[in-house]
């Protein structure tokens, strides 16, 4: 079970907005584009957090409402037929480039080696996912640790950072993310023949 398993209720849940912006004539690439442009906000005030670590508080938020805009491009795309090739490959970029763009700049704050490490075991569970797609038209999300199970093991630490000094629990819990980072690569391409 993982954070992403909730994803059909999330999804229920941002309809209307959904329907709005299609109203709007909001297409999902402009959606996965203003995600884009959100976590390199969101990785801004990561970095910023060196001069007054309460800006962390903001980490949540902005990998809240980031989950958010990636279910609405997708809704957009599958309920108002606006899926396109480029759309999806836009998509995964997108979400690669958002986690590289939020996660890095925690090597100013945490252990750089454990946040290296995460990061790009972040991109490879990322690409396993896809690989299943460009063989069998089907991309997986296995667990136990995707990418919304990641944002909210972030979040979390992030608030928890921002009031408290708990930088060696951090780097622990960002330790122990690695092997379920490795278990869910594993996970992602086991199945590939």
């Amino acid at each position: 079970m993982t954070i992403y398993d909730l994803k059909p209720k999330f999804q229920q849940l941002l309809m209307p907005i959904v329907e709005k912006l299609h109203k709007k004539g909001i297409t999902p690439n402009q959606v996965t584009f203003f995600a884009i442009l959100l976590s390199a906000l969101c990785g801004v005030c990561v970095y910023l957090s060196l001069f007054n670590k309460i800006i962390l508080i903001l980490v949540p938020f902005f990998l809240f409402i980031r989950m958010a805009l990636n279910a609405i491009d997708g809704l957009l795309a599958k309920n108002f037929n606006q899926m396109t090739n480029k759309g999806a490959i836009l998509n995964e970029l997108g979400d690669v480039i958002s986690d590289v763009m939020i996660y890095l700049p925690f090597v100013f704050i945490l252990n750089p080696s454990i946040i290296i490490v995460f990061v790009l075991l972040t991109i490879i569970s990322e690409f396993a996912g896809v690989l299943s797609w460009s063989i069998y038209n089907k991309r997986r999300y296995d667990g136990p640790i995707g990418k919304s199970d990641r944002a909210f093991v972030i979040g979390t630490l992030s608030l928890l950072l921002s009031l408290f000094d708990l930088v060696l629990f951090s780097n622990i819990i960002i330790g122990v993310s690695i092997p379920l980072l490795i278990l869910t690569i594993f996970n992602r391409v086991k199945e590939i023949k």
